[in-house]
């Protein structure tokens, strides 16, 4: 499989060039985007699947190296893409609940003019964040760091035209925030390079000569910039402040972007150059993940709109992640990762079909009841709800159980404070989760039924949201 691993990213780039053609030519061949588009990820999703169970099977990683990109001096980056447990972890969830969400957004974006060029967004988001995790390198990490960041301005910023401009202020917020991480992010590659001379992740941890120099002020200061680029990315304090506008964008980038894919990049960075960050760089990232979760839980109960609800949620759930990371669990943190897409995915989705239902209105103060006319958006929700509170037996319950268990068991003279900060987290989360849940859903209807009718989605859009409800329970 080694020799088609391109095939992940470069799908997605072709369906991409695909949709891009048919919204050039207009009319009805801008029907044809969403099945291709779809088919495209479908395509990268099986390939992964494949190369996961050949590298389950032979416990090798795969590595296929294609040409030679950059040669200057000592600096040699081929484009090589590689799959070991991390990248074929997280292969699997772009894939696959990208796939879901491009299934969802055929029924969601069916009356909208610019579906093609929707779509075409939503192919080279994949294509790049394909990149970012499969990069056998900085280099083409950060390539696939910048591209996702280009794709979210994009995608956030689609209805430009909507609100008095409001969502394409809401993508230059989300744009400029990260670009402000992403230069720490360079100065630490920088860093690295100087120390090392490689930017191959497989050389730097193979290099024990200098990794045994590795220490002090250069390791502590390379770290804490690679982390501010992970706090633009995966909005944590101080550069959270773009994510809970991005909502502005259609519902599925929300569930792509702030779900399952871009918001985890910062996580599946630290936790690929996990090698380099010293104890103490660790503890920041576990206290600044801490802060984050707790902050954010509370931002989240005060709320009246559904998807902001989601939004803070999500930057409090990726504090939790990096709280993980901070002490030492990194699989517990992608073990959250991956739990974390199938419940948010759900969520933001199940959302999507409520405001759809209710003909664009997004104030859950405006609504209530709405399991009589929403039944299996009800209950899926509902599956969504208790994951993301961590109810026992649920995917959420496992993974947060977990980076609790693994936070007090740390090497750290904080480790009992970074534990009460998760559990009241825990609490806060379960609280507005089902303030959301019983504002949405149950009661009384407090919306006009003469001129608002409710109604369930169309099959294409529930569809996805009982194979991830499935996820949400069993993931």
């Amino acid at each position: 499989m080694s020799d088609y691993l391109f095939l992940i990213p470069v799908l997605p780039l072709m369906g991409a060039i695909v949709c891009g053609v048919l919204h050039a030519l207009g009319g009805k061949n801008r029907n044809l985007a969403g099945p291709i588009a779809t088919l495209a990820v479908f395509g990268a999703f099986a390939v992964s699947v494949l190369a996961f169970l050949e590298l389950r099977d032979t416990g090798h990683a795969l590595h296929g190296e294609y040409f030679t990109w950059i040669s200057i001096g000592s600096l040699h980056i081929p484009f090589a893409l590689t799959i070991d447990q991390l990248s074929g972890f997280m292969a699997l969830i772009v894939t696959g609940v990208g796939l879901l969400i491009h299934i969802y957004s055929i029924g969601y974006m069916s009356h909208d003019e610019g579906k093609a060029r929707f779509f075409a967004y939503l192919n080279l988001f994949i294509f790049a964040m394909s990149l970012l995790i499969l990069g056998s390198s900085f280099v083409l990490l950060f390539v696939g760091w910048e591209g996702v960041g280009a794709m979210s301005y994009l995608l956030i910023g689609f209805w430009y035209d909507k609100d008095d401009g409001w969502p394409a202020l809401a993508g230059q917020k989300a744009f400029i925030a990260n670009r402000v991480g992403d230069l720490g992010f360079l100065i630490g590659m920088f860093l690295i390079f100087s120390h090392f001379g490689s930017l191959e992740f497989a050389t730097i941890f193979a290099d024990s000569a200098n990794m045994a120099t590795w220490t002090g002020g250069l390791a502590f200061g390379a770290a804490l910039l690679l982390f501010l680029g992970a706090t633009g990315k995966s909005a944590q304090i101080p550069l959270f402040v773009w994510l809970p506008d991005a909502m502005a964008g259609p519902t599925p980038v929300s569930a792509l972007i702030h779900a399952a894919t871009m918001v985890t990049a910062g996580v599946y960075m630290v936790a690929r150059a996990s090698f380099l960050f010293p104890p103490e760089a660790l503890m920041v990232v576990a206290i600044v993940g801490g802060i984050t979760a707790l902050l954010a839980g509370t931002m989240a109960i005060f709320q009246r709109e559904l998807k902001k609800v989601l939004a803070y949620s999500t930057v409090s759930q990726l504090g939790y992640m990096f709280l993980a990371c901070g002490a030492g669990a990194f699989s517990a943190a992608i073990f959250h990762v991956g739990t974390h897409a199938f419940f948010k995915a759900l969520l933001f989705l199940g959302a999507g079909s409520v405001i759809h239902g209710m003909h664009e209105e997004a104030d859950c103060f405006k609504m209530g009841g709405l399991r009589r006319f929403m039944p299996v958006t009800f209950l899926t929700f509902l599956v969504g709800s208790l994951a993301l509170a961590g109810f026992p037996f649920t995917a959420g319950f496992f993974s947060k159980d977990e980076i609790l268990w693994m936070t007090v068991e740390g090497n750290t003279g904080m480790a009992w404070t970074l534990w009460i900060v998760g559990v009241i987290t825990a609490l806060l989360t379960a609280i507005y989760t089902f303030r959301l849940f019983t504002l949405v859903f149950l009661g009384k209807p407090r919306f006009d039924p003469e001129k608002v009718k409710p109604h369930e989605s169309h099959w294409l859009m529930t569809a996805p949201l009982v194979i991830l409800a499935v996820l949400a329970l069993f993931g």
